[in-house]
């Protein structure tokens, strides 16, 4: 299948994890709780090379050359090395600085009991899974011992761990699918239920056991799953293959849950990534997603049908290095095989180079730009973007080019995206005002301390949107007036549908478009049926707008009054007009009049250049202040001395108001 570069929506990370002298590596080890790469060289001494996604935790040793090593794992924060050679004992190193290289060993307790396994769950605390059961163990480095914290006899045939959920699951029976789970937590071990796997019905006498190739534990958006790669057989009516899901609560029995539907045969390789379950088809080198998130009306146990069309992962090319580089030699193409068939298939987030002697390896991501264009569906675009990590510069883009014009279905699908970014938007803030309100008020007794919500980058908010969307979509040329303020109408009924206060620069874009195209009557009535809520710098743009539209300067006025807390923007702007009665009038109707500057009133009145009007100003302020202090002069802290002098120019001493005294 050809596929367009710009089609592979599953990539490779830029940094790979890269081994020097990989050829020379007898055993590759992963570890899944740490996500840690072991090579390792055996000759004399054994050496032991340790890489993660991060260079900065690469470790580097050797130990003695006690037998071939059959697994080895640090146990969190690379405190403690376990090493296994042998099918009845561990051994132990310590790294821990206070007690650097104290070495000791432990054998299983069970009697002929073989080693299958071992899961570290704390930095001192292990797991064994043996054939007959398990056995949990604390470290205790300082006395090079073991202790035994619980144990429980179960005859086993495989294991699986999910370090995420510290959840082991255990199969158990002769065809291996009652699986029993343990749960680890602080020292305790706890017996969760039981539960069986539907095998599908082969022909007889002819028998289907359960393996380990066939199930992988994950954790998806938050919740431990079990997941089980089911092969129907040919001579079903649908004999494609499908992955079931089984959800793994800490509390109460396991349920089926999601059903994966693969829509054809052959072998299959599992990943999750950023909560996607990813299968690989080795056949045809592809790979689809799902999302478990995306489900299906009105159906109990869901359905899924692939997100995206299956596209192979986006080709590698690594440079040639040593002798057989030739400077101007093109990278050389990458041939991929899944970590699930290279190590163990409970690691579900990584692609490595085949064969290991390359010495790459690569955690698996998604791209999400070529999404975009395969999945048509803008309702399910979205809901699928908003689910994604690093997803928020993506999403605008969607919203841009379903503006500008490339998609069809109109506003319909325009409020249908809005309403569902907004819905996340709103979450977000209910989280976060949960949160202060918490933490102003101080936990309560009993209660873990509250903590603050993650912003991710779903929550695309208004300045988002004005800034990277909707600024530049008001100002298109080429796009009808009409389509672009009923947009911006659009996602501000959408913020009030979800109650979310409207910022005043999206109304601002509003009443812009409205002037521009002289919508003057739609303008009056959005104001009337306050459609645009009030809001002051609302309002003082209604105010610069007046020359314009004169009505626009009564409109502001009114929105002011209505806002109650806006009365000294008022006067101001009666002010600034020269209606100084006026402004005279409505802080009396306020009740304000008492405590309101004199000077700012009569240095108006002045500037009118009516004496009468000065005159009645002067006249009412000096019988508020005889009404307040027994007295019509004014006080020297209202700096009034120049209008005084200039009332005795104009009217004469004998007109100044007379003290009354009793």
């Amino acid at each position: 299948m050809s596929t367009s570069h710009s089609e592979h929506y599953l990539e490779l990370c830029e940094n790979p994890v890269q081994f020097e002298n990989a050829s020379s590596v007898n055993n590759v080890f992963f570890d899944e709780a740490n996500k840690q790469v072991f090579a390792v060289r055996s000759g004399g001494a054994t050496g032991v090379v340790v890489k993660g996604p991060d260079d900065k935790n690469s470790v580097a040793f050797r130990m003695d050359d006690k037998g071939e090593v059959k697994c080895i794992k640090f146990s969190i924060g690379n405190k403690i090395l376990a090493v296994q050679r042998t099918p009845k004992s561990v051994d132990f190193i310590s790294f821990i600085p206070d007690y650097p290289h104290l070495e000791c060993s432990q054998e299983c307790k069970m009697k002929n009991a073989s080693i299958l396994g071992f899961c570290w769950t704390n930095w001192n605390e292990i797991v064994f899974i043996t054939d007959q059961g398990i056995e949990f163990y604390q470290v205790l480095p300082d006395k090079r011992s073991l202790k035994l914290l619980k144990s429980q006899s179960v005859n086993v045939n495989w294991y699986m761990y999910c370090p995420e959920t510290a959840v082991i699951l255990l199969s158990t029976t002769a065809q291996g699918n009652v699986l029993q789970p343990f749960a680890f937590k602080s020292g305790t071990m706890s017996k969760m239920p039981k539960f069986e796997i539907e095998l599908p019905v082969v022909p007889k006498p002819a028998k289907l056991n359960l393996t380990e190739r066939d199930i992988a534990v994950a954790t998806i958006y938050g919740q431990l799953y079990v997941m089980y790669l089911k092969h129907h057989s040919r001579t079903t009516d649908s004999p494609c293959a499908e992955v079931v899901l089984y959800q793994l609560p800490r509390e109460g029995s396991c349920k089926k849950t999601n059903v994966l539907k693969l829509n054809t045969t052959g072998k299959f390789a599992l990943n999750v990534v950023d909560n996607l379950v990813v299968v690989h088809h080795q056949s045809s080198q592809t790979s689809i997603i799902f999302d478990i998130k995306l489900r299906e009306p009105d159906c109990a146990l869901n359905v899924h049908q692939p997100v995206l069309p299956g596209r192979s992962i986006h080709p590698y090319r690594i440079p040639l290095t040593g002798l057989a580089a030739v400077p101007t030699q093109p990278p050389v193409p990458c041939e991929l095989c899944i970590l699930y068939e290279t190590f163990s298939p409970a690691c579900l987030t990584c692609a490595v180079c085949s064969p290991f002697s390359s010495g790459y390896l690569w955690y698996l991501q998604v791209k999400l730009p070529p999404t975009v264009n395969l999945l048509q569906d803008k309702g399910k675009l979205m809901d699928f973007l908003l689910r994604r990590r690093d997803c928020k510069m993506v999403i605008l883009s969607v919203c841009t080019q379903m503006l500008n014009g490339g998609d069809k279905g109109g506003l319909p699908v325009v409020a249908t995206v809005f309403d569902k970014l907004n819905q996340v938007y709103k979450e977000y803030l209910e989280a976060e005002q949960t949160y202060t309100v918490a933490t102003e008020s101080g936990p309560s007794r009993g209660s873990a301390a509250r903590e603050r919500p993650v912003r991710r980058q779903a929550v695309i908010d208004q300045s988002d949107m004005y800034t990277h969307v909707l600024s530049s979509f008001s100002e298109k040329k080429d796009t009808s007036h009409k389509f672009i303020i009923a947009v911006l109408m659009e996602y501000i009924r959408s913020l009030n549908q979800v109650q979310i206060t409207v910022q005043h620069y999206l109304y601002e874009l509003v009443i812009k478009m409205l002037v521009q195209h002289n919508l003057f009557y739609m303008l009056h009535q959005f104001l009337q049926y306050h459609v645009l809520s009030d809001s002051k710098p609302l309002a003082c743009l209604l105010l610069s707008l007046e020359s314009t539209y004169p009505p626009a300067h009564q409109l502001s006025l009114d929105m002011l009054k209505r806002l109650s807390t806006a009365n000294d923007e008022i006067v101001e702007v009666l002010l600034s007009r020269q209606q100084v009665l006026g402004a005279l009038r409505f802080i009396r109707s306020v009740g304000g009049h008492g405590n309101i500057s004199a000077r700012k009133f009569l240095d108006a009145a002045r500037q009118t250049a009516d004496q009468m009007l000065f005159y009645t100003i002067f006249r009412f302020f000096e019988q508020r202040n005889l009404r307040l202090r027994g007295n019509p002069s004014f006080n020297p802290g209202e700096h009034c001395e120049e209008h005084v002098v200039y009332f005795k120019e104009v009217f004469g001493e004998q007109a100044f108001m007379k003290q009354v005294t009793v």
